[in-house]
This record gives C-alpha cells, sequence and structure tokens, in this order.
C-alpha cells in the first residue's frame, strides 16, 4: 500500500466502451481504515494472525434478544416495504430511548429510520447543503463525514484542533473559520478517531453561534452510547436537550453492536420531515425491514443491561490500551471519554502514521489506522487504535507493537 488513490477509469481513455468516471466519483478519497483491513485479511487467507485493530466493529454484536428477534422475523412470512420514514413501532421506541437514556423529550415524528447512519449523512447532505456551501468540522475527524458533504457540492472546512482542546471544536474557532459562505457546522461527540467528547455548555455555545448566523447543526451522536457517565452516573446529554433544532445522526451500529445490520437514524426538525421522506422514498425506499422488526427488542430492559455491561467493558478496554501504549512509548495526548478508540502519537519512533501502520500490519501483524484518514494536522504523527477487539487481541496487540517500536530505537 503507497496510500494513493485511484480513480478506476479516466475522462479521456480514447475509448468508446470505457465510460466516463464522474468529477464526484474521483474525488473520493479511499477510506485508509477498510484499505488496512482489508490488507489484515490478506493476511490471514496466508495463515498469519492479524490482531485487528482497526475497524470500529464490536467483537460483542447484538444483544441475545436482538437476535432471536431477528431469526422470528425471518421465518419465511412475507416482508414488505416499511413506510420511508421507518416503522413507526420502532421510531415510537427511539423517542421512549430518548426520554429514558436522556431525559429529552423528542416527537417520533422526527425521527427517520435509516440504512446506517451513513445512510442518515447521505439524507442529511442532500437536505442541507448546495454546492459551494461550507461546512465547518474538526480536524481530525470521521473521513466519511466530509466526503459525503463534498459529494453533494459542499466545501469541508477543517477546523485546526489541539489536545489541549481535547481534539473538538470550540466556539473561538467556529467564529474564527466562519465566513460568508459558511451554511453549517458538524461537530461529533464523542468523536471517531480520538474518543473524546465536547462538554455540554461548549455543545450548546457552538450551536447557539452557528443558530444565530441561520446556519444548521449537524451532531454526530453514534458514539453517545458509548460517553462516560458522570460522577453521578448518568449518561452524557444529547445536544438535543440544549438545541431542539439541531440534526442529530445514531445508529444501531455501536451501542447495539449491529454494524452488519446496516441501521441507523436521524431526528430532524419538524419542517424536515416531508423533505428527509422525500429523499428517503427516492435515495432508499426504506432501511431492511427484518433489522427494523428485530431493533425493537434493543430497547427491553434485557438488551439495554447488556449493553450497559458492554459498555463498561470498553471503559476498561480503553483504558488497557492507552496505559499500554503509554508504557511502550507511544503516547497518547488525550484520554478518551467515549466510543472504542485510542488516538496515539508516534512522531517519537522517527516514522510517519503511514510507516508505523504499514510496519505493524506486516512485521508485527497489526492492523491499525493511520491519521490520514481523518485529516491534515495527525495525518502524519498520529493513530487511531480501535479498542472493539477482545482484550485479550489488545494485550496481543500491544505486546506485538511493544517488540517493533523496541527495534524501532
Amino acid at each position: 500500500m503507497d496510500g494513493r488513490s485511484t480513480d478506476g477509469g479516466s475522462t479521456d481513455s480514447g475509448s468508446t466502451d470505457t465510460p466516463r468516471i464522474s468529477h464526484r466519483a474521483r474525488a473520493v478519497a479511499p477510506f485508509y481504515a477498510m484499505e488496512f483491513g482489508k490488507h489484515a485479511a490478506a493476511l490471514e487467507a496466508q495463515g498469519h494472525h492479524v490482531v485487528k485493530l482497526s475497524l470500529g466493529e464490536p467483537d460483542f454484536g447484538a444483544p441475545p434478544a436482538v437476535l432471536k428477534a431477528m431469526r422470528e422475523a425471518m421465518d419465511g412470512r412475507p416482508l414488505p416495504y416499511t413506510p420511508a420514514l421507518g416503522l413507526p413501532a420502532l421510531r415510537q421506541a427511539i423517542a421512549r430511548f430518548y426520554q429514558d437514556a436522556h431525559g429529552v423529550e423528542v416527537d417520533p415524528g422526527r425521527i427517520v429510520v435509516t440504512a446506517g447512519a451513513s445512510a442518515a449523512l447521505v439524507l442529511a447532505a442532500a437536505a442541507l447543503v448546495d454546492p459551494g456551501d461550507e461546512v465547518l468540522i474538526a480536524d481530525p475527524s470521521y473521513p466519511c463525514n466530509r466526503q459525503i458533504m463534498e459529494s453533494f457540492g459542499a466545501r469541508a472546512v477543517l477546523v485546526p484542533t489541539t489536545a489541549a482542546g481535547r481534539f473538538q471544536l470550540d466556539t473561538a474557532s467556529v467564529r474564527s473559520h466562519w465566513t460568508d459562505r459558511t451554511r453549517g457546522v458538524m461537530v461529533a461527540t464523542p468523536s471517531n478517531p480520538t474518543g473524546t467528547s465536547v462538554p455540554a455548555a461548549e455543545l450548546a455555545a457552538i450551536c447557539a453561534t452557528a443558530r444565530e448566523r441561520g446556519a444548521w447543526r449537524l451532531v454526530d451522536e453514534i458514539y453517545l452510547g458509548l460517553g462516560d457517565h458522570d460522577e453521578h452516573g448518568r449518561p452524557p446529554a444529547s445536544v438535543l436537550s440544549s438545541d431542539p433544532g439541531a440534526v442529530v445522526v445514531n445508529s444501531f451500529s455501536k451501542y447495539f453492536g449491529m454494524t452488519g445490520w446496516r441501521l441507523g437514524w436521524c431526528v430532524v426538525p419538524e419542517a424536515y420531515v416531508p423533505v428527509m421522506e422525500r429523499l428517503a422514498q427516492n435515495y432508499f425506499l426504506c432501511a431492511s425491514a427484518p433489522a427494523q422488526r428485530a431493533a425493537l427488542a434493543c430497547f427491553t430492559r434485557e438488551s439495554l443491561a447488556v449493553c450497559e455491561e458492554r459498555r463498561q467493558e470498553f471503559v476498561r478496554r480503553r483504558a488497557l490500551a492507552a496505559e499500554g501504549l503509554e508504557r511502550i512509548g507511544l503516547p497518547v495526548p488525550v484520554r478518551p471519554d467515549g466510543a472504542f478508540y485510542v488516538y496515539f502519537d508516534v512522531s517519537g519512533t522517527g516514522l510517519t502514521s503511514w510507516e508505523f501502520c504499514e510496519r505493524a500490519l506486516h512485521e508485527a501483524h497489526v492492523a491499525l489506522t493511520p491519521g490520514r484518514d481523518f485529516g491534515v494536522g495527525t495525518a502524519d504523527t498520529h493513530v487511531r487504535l480501535s479498542c472493539a477487539a477482545s482484550a485479550d487481541e489488545l494485550r496481543e496487540g500491544l505486546a506485538r507493537l511493544a517488540t517493533l517500536v523496541a527495534k524501532l530505537d
């Protein structure tokens, strides 16, 4: 792997049977976490044991009650399309979850069930941006967020962040990067790749700054359920508690462990619902009918207790990973307070993050993700480690990385 993207074709091939590749498609960069995952799979096919710490895919899978519900849904009964906005019962269950888990009342009519959070982001981008609009996004951040925005013609403005600011946007940075073309702000809290959150008061201030300027606020809360609880045992608040007009994206993939089920949702202002419905009808028709039916079992007391036990396990794994990296001389500038990632600094090894990840994969058989995936400022200096693998795999991966780092000295 050399990290260079290819467009898969030419706009002027001279051949009448070769279709032209769109500028949009050629502009989309590879998702390097998936690329390293692909190469890890190739090594495994050759008989190597690769410790896969590159993808954000919880090893637990869906809660048992959800698996049982899926088996029942797939008993041979007809599975017709659901409404484009999702099963009414599922939208109501998600609304109750906001009330019970986060203490915020959400009208089920404002909830749009989607084919994964990625589909929710596509719908949101289609509804919110026009060509030439500027969108403020933190650097580093999840790459697909900016790729989706740019596919609809927006310009993603990567706002530099620092370890002192927990690699997150703040009100001052939003104001300093605001221009006449800024139409929206996108915030992820907790964040991928850093696992850090924006304090509730700061998030409210960021949203107020955008709202005062007539801009939309899109908040990625995909990892909200995996955010650390406070000293009173309370989970982190949704942005909807301070900004009911924000557009919120969430997913069944992380907290509920349902990555391959491709099911997510977004919460939108009431005026956006007809727009989102039209877009969903045309883009996707609806999310998977059996996945939606099975997801109703996510909100039982039994399933929520399982998910809470798993959240606490991720807290332990993050600590295991961060402490292990520090011991072998790979600093963690900011300890995560959510999700299941640790973002560490490899600049002291004398390697770029890409070089470090390549050597980790091919010499130590540990799959990681280079900072190049997530932005510009930390592209060459930082690496993301996913704690979604088991604790035993984490320990094995750390031991292998220790051996690699010792060789580099």
